[in-house]
């Protein structure tokens, strides 16, 4: 087993209170169910239950921008203008150092000197825990040991028993225990932007290079398969490296959803389209808003 360890520092700003999480996640997912419908401030707020200024100040608060300008890239086209005016040279990241603080030249030492045959161990040996948090994008499952967090599962699309089953089950041999207070210090640091994440990756050393590669994609901007198969030296893996993507255990802070295929569209994502899209809209919205 492949196992890497690295800090991450988040740059998104939210809050951490519950109510308000479960609150945003019903607004998001009632603007992309009604989307097509260009539904007004006032009617997105009915639906939550708030007056409308009440409610645009809580948005603001918890995604960084107005529902009006969330809507806006949700309902543009917005794979392909992501691509067409912000695909991002892997390349250059890789020379410049764009994901933050880290050294990531140091991750591939570290996974390089391990043997590839302890990945077919399926967890043997590691102690998990396990723990249910919101996000701004629904419930949110966290699997982590004290190295840190090893898996983030969505349930706003699958429900809550399959995405546990669905993340947990990648460990087969491993021991789960359900403690979120033990991963609560790292979940807190990447929903509120305070603080230092850390990530344990767990995979095999071509999953592991391409999920570093999506580390390298700033917020904002996007890849394809086929760029990050030619920049992690495999150019004519684009189905290895789309399988790779889709395995990423640590949806969100590993970016898989900002990986797109050549043409613009968005493709699969594992926990749903919908948490791809509003993942993606967010993201574009907060980097215009603070260029």
């Amino acid at each position: 087993m492949t196992i890497v360890t690295y800090g991450l520092h988040m740059n998104q700003q939210t809050s951490s209170d519950p109510y308000h999480y479960t609150l945003i996640a019903r607004a998001i997912t009632y603007i992309n169910e009604n989307a097509a419908a260009q539904p007004s401030l006032e009617q997105v707020a009915a639906a939550v239950g708030l007056s409308p200024a009440h409610f645009q100040r809580i948005f603001r608060k918890w995604t960084g921008i107005s529902p009006k300008k969330y809507l806006q890239y949700l309902t543009l086209d917005l794979a392909r203008d992501l691509l067409k005016n912000r695909f991002t040279v892997l390349d250059t990241a890789y020379q410049s150092g764009l994901s933050g603080p880290s050294r990531l030249h140091d991750l591939f030492v570290n996974w390089e000197a391990m043997s590839p045959g302890e990945y077919a161990k399926q967890g043997a040996g590691l102690v998990i825990w396990t723990g249910w948090f919101a996000s701004p994008y629904g419930e949110m499952l966290a699997a982590g040991t004290e190295r840190g967090i090893c898996g983030l599962a969505f349930a706003s699309q699958l429900g809550k028993a399959a995405a546990e089953a669905d993340l947990l089950g990648r460990w087969p041999k491993a021991t789960f225990v359900e403690a979120p207070e033990k991963l609560q210090r790292w979940v807190d640091a990447a929903v509120t932007a305070k603080g230092e994440t850390r990530l344990l990756m767990i995979g095999s050393p071509l999953q592991i290079k391409v999920w570093e590669a999506l580390l390298r994609i700033p917020s904002g901007q996007v890849s394809t398969y086929s760029e990050i198969a030619r920049v992690i030296g495999n150019p004519k893996a684009n189905r290895a490296v789309g399988t790779a993507v889709g395995r990423n255990p640590i949806s969100w802070l590993i970016p898989c959803h900002r990986a797109l295929r050549k043409s613009g569209e968005m493709g699969g994502y594992h926990w749903g389209i919908p948490v791809k899209q509003a993942l993606l809209a967010r993201e574009a919205a907060i980097l215009d808003a603070n260029s």
